[in-house]
């Protein structure tokens, strides 16, 4: 399982707003993007979705920027990954067959579509040839649930618990 460079600056994100110095005081996206050497407008974009989904406050005009809308206390890493992560398709069988057809909730809340073992033309197999038969998708379904459940597990405030540490690298 590997997560997107989007999840990951997304925590990166939220862990450089939670271990500010002052946490009230704004912080803006280009000096996010300097403490971790990453795109602003790649950025903009994830800040922008973290804003929608209520985790951070924009203030916008002169003197504006971001902060912290959620206790770190209150931000659960595993729903914070189902929310962001555009998929969980570990294999070719979670894929989505079609655009059209939309993605159906899994156990645990996780965005797969299991495909169907044929397509619309019946004598053409859509993707792999077994996976009608085949029992490695609920093998990874299940290490893909615990993967999930392990990070349900722990809220931004558990990973910065060396705060100081923390602050010392980025704030420098």
């Amino acid at each position: 399982m590997r997560l997107t460079n989007y999840s990951d600056y997304a925590l990166r994100s939220l862990i450089y707003l939670a271990v500010r110095p002052t946490p009230e005081t704004l912080a803006n996206i280009s000096d996010i993007a300097s403490s971790y050497h990453i795109s602003k407008s790649h950025l903009t974009k994830i800040i922008h979705q973290l804003g929608q989904l209520g985790y951070i406050e924009s203030v916008r005009g002169k003197g504006g920027g971001i902060r912290l809308a959620v206790a770190p206390k209150d931000i659960n890493l595993g729903v914070l990954i189902k929310q962001i992560e555009p998929d969980f398709d570990l294999v070719e069988c979670f894929a989505t067959p079609a655009p059209s057809e939309a993605r159906q909730p899994r156990s645990a809340g996780l965005p797969i579509t299991l495909i169907a073992a044929e397509g619309a033309d019946s004598s053409k197999p859509v993707g792999c040839v077994i996976t009608p038969v085949c029992q490695l998708k609920s093998v990874f379904f299940e290490a893909l649930t615990a993967f999930v459940g392990v990070l349900e597990r722990y809220t931004l405030a558990d990973i910065i618990d060396n705060k100081d540490e923390l602050a010392t690298v980025l704030f420098h």
